[in-house]
């Protein structure tokens, strides 16, 4: 998107828009490049581990070996979930 941006600032001919055409290209090759990259690194560490999700429960369900997701089509229940803890209250100071 950041791309066809920059295409588009390059072809409409004010004084600025090269500049931003270049900071849009700047921005996709340094920045999103690096959160891109961070972002299979970890996607790709957590496939390594093979260890169950920790939220889903095992499906003791009727459920046919070809599934490929057999979590996505088990019929058994959702686990229960928990609510977050409330953060403890703040104590009330002296107003000035």
């Amino acid at each position: 998107m950041l791309t066809a941006t920059a295409e588009l600032h390059d072809g409409l001919g004010q004084a600025a828009d090269p500049y931003t055409a270049r900071r849009l290209r700047y921005l996709v090759d340094e920045h999103l490049h690096v959160i891109r990259t961070d972002l299979a690194h970890t996607r790709n560490a957590l496939a390594d581990r093979h260890a169950p999700h920790p939220g889903r429960s095992t499906c003791t369900g009727d459920v046919p070996t070809t599934e490929r997701e057999r979590s996505a089509v088990c019929a058994c229940p959702p686990p229960p979930r928990t609510l977050p803890v409330p953060p403890p209250s703040v104590a009330a100071g002296l107003r000035r």
